[in-house]
């Protein structure tokens, strides 16, 4: 070894450059930037239809349990508290038309997008496995394989998928209600993917967190149909083996501040998921704990926020239309999936000329090209005022 200030391997010598931080993709919602601020710039204000945040208050028997419960100086359980697990499993058989489900195969997560994004990894996936997603998909599929190391391919059916990447399938991901594109699965198509799942010994979890928020042939409060959970009998057979559902309050009862959400179901794999979590020390706090509780007991207030959105869809539609949009199914949730028969950017432009922001189908992977998403979470007041805008001649 040389002596020296400098030289490789000496007293003082600089250590070799290296880089920090995970090689992730930037947020797509940056590139919104220009559009939003050609938007901000309408006389009378944009209309943000781009992003599904609640803009209507917090339930007051939600909000009333968080206060009841503000009081807890000490560190709540990563399983949740038995309470809180027995009313996930009373919700899905009362809400969901499941049945046998035990209050141990449930865990709260903080918010749904934590769980989608870290699943790969608390299931143990490495370089080699495959996660598969929908063809157009929420992007955080995608970023959870890369978390873990495994690849994401898309696929809306394992029929589409050759041998060589069927043998290394781990993980399906199913979205039904659909994030972006409203659509929904029945049961024998749920089924259909959970026996191809089972038959490669791949694991499947199902995004379910729109489920309550059903249209037309899916409108319970309308006669139609509940959407199937990947755990209805009709799906799972009765047995929950290597199948997770994940859910979120967000949406239903505006508790997207609270992160509130769990997962059920996969009784073989709960034990490790929540010994992993504990570890990791991901813990919902035990007031949002409390107020999930009383959230899933009380269905007036879900109910009540669906004819809300029921009427700004039922206004929102008939103006995209006569703009020149084409709905493509939509059938559920608080996103309205429209084609202009354009470029993406071109809608997107064209919108925000009339003061309005929408999301970029683009984002949603390359089959979303062509298409906006269009959210229904505006107020009473700025729907309107989007309508009047669409419908201005």
């Amino acid at each position: 070894m040389q002596n020296g200030s400098g030289v490789a391997g000496a007293p003082g010598a600089a250590a070799p450059a290296r880089s920090f931080g995970l090689d992730l993709p930037d947020y797509p919602w940056e590139a919104m930037a220009p559009y939003a601020a050609t938007a901000k710039g309408h006389p009378d204000g944009a209309v943000n239809l781009s992003i599904g945040t609640p803009v209507d208050p917090t339930p007051e028997v939600v909000q009333e349990a968080l206060r009841a419960a503000a009081d807890a100086p000490g560190y709540p359980t990563v399983h949740g508290t038995r309470a809180l697990r027995e009313a996930v499993v009373e919700w899905f058989e009362r809400r969901r038309g499941v049945t046998g489900l035990d209050e141990q195969a449930v865990m709260p997560t903080i918010g749904s997008k934590e769980l989608v994004a870290w699943l790969p990894f608390l299931l143990g996936l490495e370089p080699g496995d495959v996660v598969v997603r929908p063809t157009v998909a929420y992007p955080t599929y995608d970023i959870g394989a890369r978390l873990a190391g495994a690849t994401a391919v898309a696929a809306d059916s394992l029929d589409e998928l050759d041998a060589e990447t069927l043998a290394r399938v781990r993980l399906v991901w199913v979205n039904s209600p659909g994030n972006p594109t409203g659509a929904v699965r029945g049961a024998d198509e749920l089924r259909a993917v959970v026996d191809g799942a089972r038959s490669l010994g791949a694991v499947v979890a199902s995004d379910e967190c729109y489920a309550e928020l059903g249209w037309g042939s899916w409108d319970v409060q309308r006669g139609g149909e509940a959407v199937p959970s990947v755990l209805d009998p009709r799906v799972s057979g009765g047995d929950f083996t290597g199948l997770l559902s994940v859910y979120s309050l967000s949406k239903q009862s505006n508790l997207a501040g609270y992160r509130a959400a769990f997962v059920a179901g996969a009784p073989e794999l709960m034990p490790n998921l929540v010994n992993s979590r504990k570890h990791a020390g991901m813990i919902m706090p035990f007031p949002v704990q409390e107020a999930m509780r009383v959230a899933l007991a009380d269905a007036d207030h879900v109910e009540a926020q669906k004819d809300l959105y029921r009427a700004r869809r039922e206004r929102l539609v008939p103006a995209l239309e006569a703009f020149g949009l084409t709905l493509s199914h939509s059938e559920a949730g608080l996103y309205l999936w429209c084609t202009a028969g354009e470029d993406t950017w071109a809608t997107v432009g064209r919108l925000a000329e009339l003061g309005i922001v929408v999301g970029p189908g683009v984002f949603y992977g390359e089959a979303g090209s062509g298409f906006v998403r269009v959210a229904l979470t505006g107020t009473d007041e700025r729907v309107d005022a989007a309508v009047e805008r669409l419908t201005r001649r």
